[in-house]
């Protein structure tokens, strides 16, 4: 975290400033450009099977694909959604959004499809969850490469403990109303083109990473054991719910480490598990 003590002041205070929204960095590029939308939702929940989008917001930002600088915003779109049920006073707590603001309101997916169809990758902050929302209702957002700002970046490599958005942009100096979509959107943006990268922005290592094949490493013949679950839930794997297995998406280059620890944490000596390859497209898919 280098780049925040460079804001303390002479009495040792750090003056967060307020982020605004993007905007073009280059009046003009003969470049190869990529287009790529930044994607946020709020739900009713964290239940992917049950849970609904409560507001939904995403900007199509054009890059120059070599120095990942903003030639233009292509799009915006930013909506409401009125779920089946009351929202949960907690939901409420946490985004700001009530029952009353979402009234009436619907998510028009026939504009949202026709934003997306020529995006090059769709990007979210922990996207396995904002995919799996999407995905129901978009007939584009499946066929598309989605890339995720938690696992296509090594943050910890650029010197931060932790991978949470709201803690990242303190930490790169600014601050934004977290939990409104929109706001979420603007401040991802700003985290991928930060000046304190210069050359190395974190957009040109999320494209590079999207478009890399991952592993799924899958843990079968697990001998459920209360104290090894946990051990493996805290090295990143999750439960996927309807096929009763934990798993874990990494890159190609990580799968013997991980299956070298399954082996000594889960398999008692041999690695009895199994792995599936996924295409870009295919990742990050429930």
């Amino acid at each position: 975290m280098t780049f925040i003590n460079s804001l303390k002041e002479d009495d040792g205070k750090i003056i967060l400033k307020k982020n605004n929204p993007p905007s073009a960095e280059l009046i003009i590029s003969n470049e190869k450009s990529i287009l790529v939308c930044f994607l946020d939702t709020e739900t009713t929940g964290v239940n992917k099977l049950n849970d609904q989008i409560i507001e939904l917001a995403f900007k199509v930002v054009e890059f120059e694909e070599s120095s990942g600088k903003i030639i233009s915003i292509k799009f915006e779109y930013e909506s409401f959604n009125q779920p089946d049920n009351a929202i949960k006073e907690q939901i409420t707590t946490l985004t700001g959004i009530n029952d009353e603001m979402v009234k009436n309101k619907k998510i028009d997916w026939s504009q949202v499809d026709s934003l997306l169809k020529d995006v090059d990758f769709i990007i979210a902050h922990n996207a396995s969850f904002d995919r799996a929302f999407v995905d129901k209702h978009s007939l584009i957002s499946p066929k598309k490469i989605w890339a995720c700002s938690i696992k296509d970046i090594d943050w910890f490599s650029k010197g931060f403990s932790n991978q949470k958005q709201e803690l990242l942009c303190y930490w790169h100096g600014f601050y934004c109303e977290a939990h409104r979509a929109m706001n979420d959107v603007d401040a991802l943006i700003q985290l991928m083109i930060h000046p304190y990268y210069d050359k190395n922005r974190p957009i040109l290592e999320l494209i590079k990473n999207a478009k890399k094949i991952i592993c799924k490493i899958l843990v079968t013949n697990f001998p459920y054991d209360e104290q090894k679950k946990d051990m493996i839930k805290s090295q990143g794997y999750k439960w996927n719910t309807k096929e009763k297995i934990w798993y874990k998406e990494i890159f190609q280059k990580e799968l013997e480490f991980e299956k070298n620890y399954l082996s000594e944490t889960v398999y008692d000596g041999q690695f009895r598990g199994s792995y599936e390859e996924i295409n870009p497209n295919e990742k990050y898919k429930s």
